[in-house]
């Protein structure tokens, strides 16, 4: 028998994930979610993507709502047209851009203060936010000035009129975000990247209402595909924009939760505090990944990602020709692509002149299926991909060749092989000695498996948020009671909660 949800509501906040896309941070909010059961949940994602059209998960009884958001486009010219300024707008553009340029300390807290001070013009007005407001923010200028006004600004790139009006606009695109309303819970869970982060922040400003930060993607800092055409400096501003509005998310949110040793040390590296970091390893269900024999004596290799420009494919379907000639004979599959990037990974294979021995496995893939299918795993994860498919992999008990990135090493300890990354012949020349030799192999994927049973199965992490969700959802104790945190060390493994402590007189 089901549980009776509590009170106590949680807005789930992603950037295009849960529970729209199948992707591996979906799978991960839809385990959360589905594991607690005593909470009433209200589901929100925000994104600069396409609005998914319906979920692409069952939704559970105890989700209250399911909300999408789609950031429009602002006019390319916006800022050219004669746009009334809104009172305190040159003022807030002025400390978000000189915050933006500048460095730690002080500079940070210019750029929190010109962000909330957005925020505060981006008033939700009957869940469409004001984005015309937006347009009057004089970021053009803002930029131009902050940029002149470095002392050192020979060390970045020139700026022109044109890149920081191309910049401007980018910005403010990304600012709609704060416009964006949220529901009426008692915490906000944010899961993702800058995009929601913005939301969850105005949110927080407005409402007090506390938040929780999951960490669980890779540096925020990266270049994106679509990016690769912009000048060197938008790529610039950009990079220091996420970078900023993720040290603002740390100083703000109640706690973080990262999601390894990984993602703990690039949080402390941006601003974090010690005490408010509760390291939460990545979980999967042993009963969807339980495990099989080899099921073919012919040589396979998996793969698992979206297909997408940005998820590694390229690296894999590289090594893959050179392992095809090593070990002929050889399929490699690629399980868990998505509807939107079957034609890319299409012709991508084709490029190789391998089709034959490529096999396409689009989501929805039953996980019972998805690793089993092969006898070595690669994992050549994309920039923004969190190590779920890497824990399933290894829950599988499948060998695994991983790219030494990111939570990689961590993850598969002792139990697979590691490789430097953007090399692919080091990829296929491990994956080739893993299929040469089936006692390592096997051996490896036992003990892989018993690593994650150990230490990534999935009661673990809601266990652990549901203490989290329960200490931070509370209404406040009352005086004669404190909140206390109990964190470990940083690089310990077990993850470590909240608690209430007893009266302060016994």
């Amino acid at each position: 028998m089901n549980p009776t949800p509590s009170r106590e509501r949680i807005c789930l906040l992603t950037g295009g994930g849960y529970p729209y896309r199948r992707d591996a941070l979906g799978g991960w909010c839809r385990t959360l979610v589905e594991g607690l059961r005593r909470f009433r949940f209200e589901l929100l994602t925000v994104t600069d993507r396409e609005l998914p059209s319906a979920p692409a998960y069952p939704l559970p009884f105890h989700v209250g709502s399911a909300r999408a958001v789609a950031l429009g486009r602002d006019p390319a010219r916006a800022e050219r047209r004669r746009t009334a300024k809104p009172e305190g707008a040159a003022e807030a553009a002025a400390l978000l851009c000189r915050g933006l340029l500048g460095d730690d300390g002080p500079v940070t807290e210019q750029f929190a203060t010109g962000l909330r001070r957005i925020a505060d013009l981006c008033q939700p007005a009957s869940g469409n936010g004001t984005p015309d407001l937006l347009a009057g923010v004089p970021l053009t200028d803002a930029l131009l000035e902050a940029w002149r006004a470095r002392p050192d600004r020979t060390l970045l790139p020139r700026l022109s009129v044109r890149d920081a009006r191309t910049a401007a606009t980018l910005l403010r695109h990304a600012l709609r975000a704060l416009a964006v309303p949220l529901p009426e819970v008692e915490l906000v869970h944010c899961v993702g990247g800058t995009t929601p982060l913005l939301a969850a922040l105005a949110g927080r400003w407005r409402t007090g209402t506390p938040l929780l930060l999951t960490e669980a993607r890779a540096a925020v800092p990266r270049q994106r595909p679509a990016e690769d055409r912009l000048s060197v400096s938008v790529r610039t501003v950009l990079r220091r924009f996420r970078t900023s509005v993720a040290r603002t998310g740390y100083a703000e949110a109640e706690l973080i939760a990262p999601l390894s040793t990984y993602h703990h040390g690039w949080a402390l590296e941006h601003g974090a505090r010690p005490a408010r970091l509760v390291q939460v390893p990545a979980g999967v269900d042993p009963r969807e990944y339980p495990g099989a024999v080899e099921l073919s004596q012919a040589p396979a290799v998996v793969w698992a990602g979206s297909g997408g420009p940005d998820s590694g494919l390229a690296c894999v379907l590289e090594a893959f020709t050179e392992v095809a000639a090593a070990v002929p004979g050889t399929v490699l599959h690629l399980v868990g692509v998505t509807a939107a990037h079957e034609d890319h990974c299409a012709e991508q294979i084709e490029r190789t002149g391998l089709g034959r021995a490529v096999r396409l496995h689009p989501l929805p893939a039953d996980p019972r299926d998805r690793y089993t299918v092969g006898q070595v795993v690669a994992h050549v994860p994309g920039p923004a991909d969190p190590p779920y498919r890497l824990v399933e992999a290894m829950m599988s008990g499948r060998a695994v060749v991983g790219v030494d990135i990111g939570p990689a090493g961590e993850t598969l300890g002792d139990t697979g092989v590691l490789v430097p990354p953007n090399d692919p012949s080091e990829l296929a020349i491990a994956i080739v000695d893993l299929l040469r030799s089936p006692n390592r192999r096997r051996a490896l994927g036992d003990a892989a498996r018993q690593r994650a049973l150990n230490h990534f199965t999935v009661d673990r992490v809601v266990r652990v948020y549901g203490a989290l969700y329960t200490d931070l959802a509370a209404p406040p104790p009352a005086p004669a009671f404190e909140l206390a945190l109990t964190v470990p060390a940083p690089r310990v493994t077990v993850p470590a909660t909240v608690r209430w402590l007893t009266r302060e007189n016994t």
